[in-house]
Formats: structure tokens, sequence, C-alpha cells
């Protein structure tokens, strides 16, 4: 474990003071266990077994890429005359390839979405020109609305306009980059490294369980071991996620050979064990049933214990506080004090090893609450050797017979950044970027995928799909490979859109054939560079060579560091940060080929990596000290940007607007698969917390309509649509009233429902329908997902939406700042009903909006029905027409109104009866006051027989 600390200055010459003002010190011995009171002259500790490659470095401040140094010296530089080698005059075999959507199919779309645009222009121009003088207050308010409804749907349909498919092919990556040849006789693995950022805050809402599940699934992730670093990021600080990952990390040691030697899919372990079917289909080993029980029980004891985690924690801090009180109640006596004074000994939360935990207590103290602790890193697994380690058969020493089965695994961190009051830390995105430089310092991997704690790999070949992109012809311009969000636990019939098909099946897919998908948050692999605030490679060889010599330079020359500005003004006052930057950027270039203006040569990243040792560890927590970004451009340029809720989608905007290019990687088993809220309060404020952010998005520099001429214009578009569609509910709002407002006051939109109106209601809907059906072709999603899609955006829209553009408007202009409602992950529970969360009815005022809708609605329809039944002159047109926009208000809300009435929607015979009464009790009180004009026929307070 690490505490943020300053070094003591050492007595010889093995010790240097860093650009932060801290000495680091190049005398350590890896093989000596550290003990507590050694750890405080060190300030942290790092169990790390002794092993030939992990031993002191010479040089620490030697910049890491941890699989060997791509950085060429002057003399080293390839030049662009050698020849190429035999592998290079091979015919070239691509990664990727793009397959085209259906011609029929997308000039089908295309031809309907005009012909819908021109049906709209022409129904928009005849409603302007044609309006109802006996309720111009109603046909204006209709006009604007039809008008902003117009302009909204050509800025979601216009980036829908290009879909594209895309298919990688792993074999080749196979023989390209894990095969030997001239350049790699050992064929060791030249992929680049890969850093996985794991994020968490808050152990009571995202359970410890499901977060050790997800890290256990990326360390038996099918990458190239030597290559993958794991980063756990626990912005809470808290101790209960700390033993949670060693409890982990303990399981790893045999869950991960286990999934290896039975090629294990999923490799989240909770998961894995629940799948229902014959386990043995499709296992060839005899031992697989002995094995897959040792590993079950194994799992099931491990979930025992963290589960328990709280209680032990608890048990052991009161007894440790105890045996405090009762020492300091000794020394007071023994000093000859009042025993009477009451004393002050803090309530700490202590570790296993009888020490105070850095982070924060159970029972917040001074420097030891959520927004004041120390940073702490703690290597949980040490960096695994470069050479494979097979598995022996003895089961005293191993849980599972691991013959011919490498046993190494990638290395994983436990990273909590340091915070103080006084501070902005910025929320999820200062905890990204304190991921970002830790990284930097310790691994260096050229790439970098982040999840969410609740998001596992559930396809162990997801990293190198992302591979597949960022390796090929044109790899070198991409920014990152964004993948779909796929759901479980969700209801069967997905009653408030969590699975999010339309978006990840139809908007994503579309905007890859434009620059590129927007970025979501999770299940995202970034070039590392991009997210330093690089350019995209242009121009020729010859320019792309002179950028490449002077990173080069950089990374040697102190002066060029000082000249360009790059260490105070950009990335703060690492050194060890701002040489790898070079290293990563050389990393995460394609192999030398045809059509590729500078890549890297064959077999230069297969070299073994580089020890981790104290004083590379001590640069790590400096980087995440809360100080560390004082008057730089984190948050500004470089990393994740600050100053919105929705910090993903304003990240991936700047890449896009630098030039960059993303990628939508759809594979055919899911790559990462999570969990969503589906209780409709959870959902609601989650649908709030996006539209909030997007509202921010618009009154924000990060507006599309500033976007440079880097970005294209249809995915400027789509850039704008993100940032306008909240401001749609204010429209949707008084839209779902005016059908009531019509019953109510006898009026309609139109002075009557003629022919001409009627055609082109008609052809919209049939426009809107035949344009949901190509989508359902060429996405794959089905028409009821569709549906749902279009019931939750009238949801949301009459719920959360107009809440979002009320807090960012009090923001704007009165500076009110919005806070932030983490999203509860939910354990799995085996005894309780696996949807009983969908059922819970938790009041928020955000129902208040639409259950308004609803009421009003339903007794518009009972006053103008019991009116024009007991009207001498009954208008049924006017009738027809507001009852039809009614029901279709009543039907979008559907859904809502079903988790109002009870588990699966058994809504209780009371409802049919009082519906009933007030129905006739609102009819009858119609009659009452306002009788039929003409009562020749009907008499006054009577029937006729």
């Amino acid at each position: 474990m690490a505490s943020k600390q300053n070094l003591p200055p050492g007595d010889g010459d093995d010790s240097r003071r860093t650009m932060s003002g801290r000495f680091m010190s190049t005398d350590f011995d890896h093989s000596m266990e550290l003990t507590a009171e050694s750890a405080a002259d060190f300030g942290y500790t790092v169990h790390i077994p002794a092993t030939p490659d992990n031993q002191p470095m010479s040089e620490p401040s030697t910049p890491r890429d941890a699989y060997g140094n791509p950085v060429w010296s002057k003399d080293e530089e390839p030049s662009a005359e050698e020849p190429s080698s035999p592998s290079k005059s091979k015919k070239r075999r691509p990664l990727t390839r793009k397959v085209p959507i259906r011609r029929a199919i997308i000039y089908s779309y295309r031809g309907l979405a005009l012909l819908r645009l021109v049906v709209l222009g022409f129904f928009l121009t005849w409603r302007v020109k044609n309006p109802n003088r006996d309720a111009m207050w109603l046909w204006g308010m209709s006009v604007v609305c039809e008008l902003w409804f117009a302009f909204s749907w050509i800025l979601d349909q216009l980036p829908k306009l290009c879909p594209v498919n895309r298919l990688t092919d792993l074999d080749v990556l196979k023989d390209k980059f894990e095969k030997a040849s001239p350049e790699n006789p050992r064929g060791r693995p030249d992929l680049p490294g890969m850093d996985v950022f794991v994020s968490t805050a808050d152990p009571e809402k995202e359970p410890p369980l499901t977060t050790a599940n997800t890290i256990l699934s990326i360390l038996a992730a099918e990458y190239p071991v030597e290559k993958l670093s794991c980063y756990l990021s626990d912005d809470g600080g808290a101790l209960l996620t700390f033993e949670a990952l060693a409890e982990a990390a303990s399981f790893a040691r045999a869950w991960v050979p286990f999934c290896r030697k039975h090629t294990i899919e999923p490799r989240n372990p909770d998961t894995y064990f629940q799948i229902k079917g014959d386990p043995t289909k499709g296992k060839m080993r005899s031992d697989f049933v002995k094995d897959r029980r040792r590993l079950k029980r194994e799992y099931d004891e491990m979930k025992v214990r963290i589960n328990g985690l709280p209680d032990s924690i608890r048990r052991r801090s009161d007894a440790y506080n105890a045996h405090e009180e009762i020492r300091a109640k000794r020394i007071q006596i023994e000093s000859g004090a009042d025993p009477s004074i009451p004393l002050n000994v803090p309530k700490a939360t202590w570790m296993a090893d009888g020490t105070h935990w850095p982070g924060t207590w159970v029972i917040p103290g001074k420097e030891h609450s959520r927004g004041d602790h120390a940073g702490i890193i703690q290597v949980m697994l040490a960096p695994p050797s470069s050479e494979p380690i097979m598995g022996s058969n003895d089961l005293e020493e191993n849980l599972i017979d691991t013959t011919d089965i490498d046993v190494r695994l990638p290395m994983l961190v436990y990273v909590s950044r340091e915070k103080r009051p006084g501070y902005d830390h910025n929320k999820k995105a200062g905890a990204m970027n304190a991921l970002v430089r830790t990284s930097a310092v310790m691994s260096n991997g050229a790439f970098i995928l982040n999840l969410d704690c609740d998001h596992y790999i559930y396809n162990s070949l997801a990293m190198r799909e992302a591979m597949c992109f960022m390796m090929d012809r044109g790899g070198d311009r991409i920014c990152y490979v964004q993948f779909p969000q796929r759901f479980e636990g969700v209801d069967p019939n997905d009653r408030y859109a969590n699975k999010n098909t339309v978006f990840f099946d139809i908007n994503m897919r579309a905007l890859d054939g434009l620059q590129g998908p927007v970025y979501v948050g999770t299940g995202c692999c970034f070039r590392r560079v991009a997210l330093y605030g690089f350019e995209p490679p242009r121009g020729g060889k010859k320019k792309l060579q002179k950028k490449a010599a002077l990173l080069a330079q950089m990374a040697n020359d102190e002066s060029e560091f000082e000249s360009r500005g790059l260490l105070p003004k950009q990335y703060g006052q690492s050194r060890a940060f701002v040489e790898s930057i070079p290293i990563a950027e050389m990393s995460g270039r394609p192999l030398e080929g045809p059509g590729i203006p500078l890549g890297r040569p064959a077999g230069s990243l297969t070299g073994p990596r580089e020890p981790l040792d104290a004083a590379t560890v001590s640069e790590a927590i400096n980087v995440i000290s809360c100080y560390y970004e004082d008057k730089t451009e984190w948050g500004g340029r470089v990393g994740w940007i600050y100053g919105s809720v929705t910090e993903d989608v304003v990240t991936g905007f700047r890449m896009h607007n630098r030039g960059w290019k993303s990628i939508y990687c759809v594979t055919k088993r899911d790559a990462f698969r999570g969990t969503a809220p589906i209780n409709l309060t959870d959902r609601l404020h989650q649908v709030l917390r996006w539209a909030t952010g997007s509202v921010e998005i618009f009154f924000s520099r990060n507006n599309a309509i500033f976007a440079n001429t880097r970005m294209k214009l249809l995915q400027r578009v789509a850039y704008l649509n993100v940032g306008v569609y909240p401001f749609t509910s204010i429209f949707l709002l008084v839209y779902c009233f005016l059908p009531a407002l019509s019953l109510l006051s006898g009026q309609f939109i139109v002075a009557n429902l003629n022919v001409t109106f009627l055609v082109y209601l008609l052809i919209i809907s049939i426009s809107l329908c035949l344009l949901a059906i190509l989508e359902v072709k060429w996405s794959g999603i089905t028409l009821e997902e569709w549906w749902r899609n279009e019931q939750f955006w009238v949801i949301g829209g009459t719920s959360a939406h107009p809440a979002a553009v009320l807090q960012g408007f009090l923001k704007v202009l009165a500076g009110v700042d919005i806070s932030f409602t983490l999203t509860s992950k939910a354990a799995a529970d085996e005894e309780m009903d696996e949807f009983a969360e969908l059922y819970e009815v938790k009041w928020t005022s955000l129902m208040l909006p639409p259950i308004t809708i609803m009421l009003v609605n339903l007794v518009a329809i009972a006053v103008a029905v019991s009116r024009t039944i007991y009207a001498t002159f009954p208008e049924w047109s006017k009738l027809l027409g507001g009852t039809f926009f009614s029901l279709w208000v009543l039907l979008h809300l559907y859904p809502f109104a079903k988790g109002l009435m009870g588990k699966r929607g058994r809504t209780p015979t009371i409802v049919f009866v009082w519906s009933g009464m007030l129905a006739i009790v609102i009819s009858l009180l119609w009659v009452t006051i306002s009788p039929p004009a003409d009562n020749t026929n009907v008499p006054k307070g009577g029937f006729t027989p």
C-alpha cells in the first residue's frame, strides 16, 4: 500500500530529487518483505515476490513502456530506404473489413426519409396557412410544437443515413503479432500493452462482489499476460473495496488457470456458475467436472468472505479501538492526569496487519473521510515475467492440475487518489485522469480499456477485437473503439427500454459510417496519446517521420521539455510521466507495411517488461496527489474533460473535434455485459443525469455549433442533437396536454377534420412505421424493442428531461450546481425474485408530470364523451380527433402506469371499479351543470325510454 508521504533523502548517490521536489531512491531490495515498521520508511508497501525479471532497475527514471522500448536512438532509427523484410513482401491481409448494408435496404431507407421530409414540409406549410380561427391559441401551440418536432426529427435522422457493419479477423492478428518470423524468431507476443481501468466510488451502491467479478473477468482475458495490467480506482477510499480486491486477487490464482485450461466463457465466475444447462458441453478434458466442482466450492467460500467483510472490518476495528482506549487510559493514569477527563481516541478503521487504514474510515475522522484522505496505491499482483511459467500437478500447492498451463497473472493495482478539502476533485473524470497518470508511470500501455465496476468482459477476445482496428492500416487515426453496452437482469419485456437497443444498434452503427460513434462511458478502448490532447497523424511520410524524431528527441533532451512548455503547462511536474508519452505513441503504431506511412518495426515490443521498484511507485503516488493538476491542462485539453456530469460525451467530442476517428465494434459474442437499473425511479434518475449533462453541453463551448472544420458535417449534427434533445421535452409536455385541452374546450387543433389533414397524417404515420421496419432490418433489433424505445422517449420526455432543462437553466443563470446521483448496482440475491426491484415503487417528484398528464387526459375523455352524447348537435369529428390523440398519449405512458400498479402488472380490481364510478359521476355532473340546450327530445334530468 502506498500513501502520499515525502520520501527521506538518501545517504549516498543512489537518490535523486524529482521535478516535484521528492527524493527517489534506487537502492531497494525487492526480495525484502516489508513489515509495517520498515514500510513507514518508504511511505508505502509493495508485496512483490522475488523473480528473475523483478530486480531493481539501474535507472528508475527511465520512461516505462513495460513491454520493450520502441523509441530508437538516432543510430537505431529505421530508414525509409532500408529494404523490406521477407515478411513485409507478403500479400497484405487486412485485419478488418467494412460490410455495407444491402443496397435495396439502405436506398429504400434514404428515399423514405427524404419522402417523409418533403411531406413534413408540405404538411407544416399547410398547417401554417390554415389556422383554426375559433381556437387560435390551440392552433398556435400545436403548430409551434410540430415545427420543433420536425426540427428534432431532422437532427436525429440525418446522421442515420450511412450505417455500416464491420468484421475483424482474429486469425490474421495472431499470425501477424504472435507467430515466429524473421523479426520475431521466438514468436513472442508483439501486441502493444493494454491498461484496463475499472472505476468504483461507493461500496454500498456498487457491491464489492460485483467489482471483484469484473476484475476476475479482466485477469482471465485472452491477451498476452505480460502486456495486460488492471487498475481499480476506488474513489471512495474504502477498506471494504480494498480487502474485497485482495480476496479476488487470491482467487484469481486458481480461477485464471482454470479458464485457460478449459477455455471457459464467460470468465466472470458469478455469471459462469449460474449458467443453466450442461456445463460439460464442448469440454474435452476428463478432469473438467472435478476442477469445476473445486472452483465452485472455492468461489462460494470467497463470496462468503467478501459478503462478511463489513462485519469483519467492524469487529476488528472495534477490538483495536477498545485496545487503544485501554492503553490511552493507562497512560493517562500513569501520567497523573485526572482520570475523569474524557479521552479523545479516534474511532479508526483498522487493516488486518494492525495499522490504520489511510483511506476513508467507517466512522469518518480528520484526514480519513470521503473528501479528505491520503493517496493509496497497492500492487495486488506483481508484474509477470516475459516468459511463460507452467504449473504443476501438485494439488497440495494448486487447487487444480495446471500442468502445461501458463499460471502467470496480469499486474493488478489498487488506486485511491488523494483528496483534500478545498480542491475540486471532478468526480469520475478526475478519478480516470488519476489512473491515466498512474498507469503511465507504472505500465504505460499504449491502449486503455475503461469499464464500469458492473461491466465485465463477456467475450475473452474483446481486447483482440479492438486491436484489429488499431493495428490495421489507418488504425493510427483511430482514437477509440467503442463497444455496445449489453445488459443482464433486465425484465423480459424490457418495460423501461433499459437495453437501449435503438441507440446502440441503430444510432451508433449509423455514426460509425461518419466519423465514428460517441463515447458512452464504458466498454471503450482508447489510444493513450489521443487522451493526451494529440492530433491524429496527418501529412506525408516525411512529415510523420519528422514528428517521430521530435518525440524521440523530447524523450532524451530535457531542454526540449522546457522550451516547448510540455512539463508544467500541459502534463504537470512529473518527468517520468512526460517521458512516457513518446514511448506510448510509438508503441501504439501499426506495423510497418504498405499504406502505413510511419509504422513501428515488427518485433519491437517483444522485449521483457521493466521491473517495478520503489521509486516508480513513489512517483505514481505523486501523480495522484490532489494538487498535481493545478495550472495544467488536465481536464481541459488533456485526459477526461471536466465540467459536465456526462464527461464521456464531452471527451469523445473533443477527440472528434481534433480530427480523430472512432470505430464501433459489434462482436458476434457480446464483448461486455453489465447491469441496468430496472426500477422506474432509478431509471428516471439515470435518464435525468444523462439529460442534465446534455443541457450542460448545449450551454458550453462543447456545443457542436462551435466545432471546427475537422469534424464532419453530419457528425456535427449528431453532436448537436446530443445537446438539443432534452429541450424537446418542453414541447412534448405541451403537446401531451393539447388533446385534453381540445376535448375540454370542444375545439381542435384544426378547423375541421378534412381529407387533406387526414391524408397528411396518414402519410407521415405510415412513413414513420416503414422507416422503423427498415431500421429493424439493417440493425437486427425487433419491432417490440423499437416500440419500447418510443414509449420511454415519451416517459422520459415528460419526467426527467424537463427537470434536466430546469437544472441546466438554474446552473447557467443562477450558478446552482447540479447534484450527481450514483446509479445503484444491486448485487444478485439467489433467494429473491430476480425482478423484485422492477415492482418496487419509490416515489420521486419526477413522476408528477406524467401522472398529471394521464389523469387530465382520462378526465378529458370522460367529459368529452358525456358532452357529445348529450349534445343536441354532437360534433363527433372533434371528439374522434381529440380522443385519438389522448389515447396516443396514454398508450405511450402505459409502461409508466403499469409500473405504478403493482407486481407483474396485476391491476387491482378496485382500480377498474373506481375508474368506472369516476366516469359515471363526471358524466352525470356534466349533464347537471350543462344540460342539453334542446330539451324537446330529452327531458331535463332524465332519459327517454
